[in-house]
């Protein structure tokens, strides 16, 4: 389970960076090009998405990397860029995946109780 939360964290990071560079840049176009009336109006809260662009990529590659050393903090970093993304661009055709894929990880990292070592993070 920890190798597929590995896995799954990764690729789940990596679309996530895809979508994340691609919303930042969309405010940055908006910002600095102005807003055209129904084609590209800036978005409500742009603070919220730039900052949900760089993160939630960045929790997901390092929780999907400390799976299977440390499933649990993994576990909770996975959940909560799965949650991150969720709350900044909601779920659409262009998220499903790395929000699907992170919180999957974050589950599947919570339930390896017991990892390799005699030592179990519950």
């Amino acid at each position: 389970m920890r190798n597929a939360a590995l896995m799954l964290g990764i690729i789940g990071g990596l679309i996530g960076l895809i979508v994340g560079f691609f919303s930042f840049g969309y405010t940055e176009f908006v910002d600095w090009f102005g807003e055209i009336p129904d084609v590209a109006e800036q978005v409500e809260n742009r603070t919220l998405i730039r900052t949900v662009s760089f993160l939630a990529p960045l929790l997901a590659i390092a929780g999907g990397a400390m799976a299977r050393s440390n499933a649990l903090v993994g576990g909770i970093l996975l959940l909560l860029s799965a949650a991150g993304m969720y709350h900044a661009f909601g779920f659409n055709v262009f998220t499903m995946f790395p929000e699907g894929m992170t919180a999957l990880a974050g589950i599947l990292a919570l339930a390896a109780g017991k990892p390799d070592t005699p030592k179990s993070h519950f």
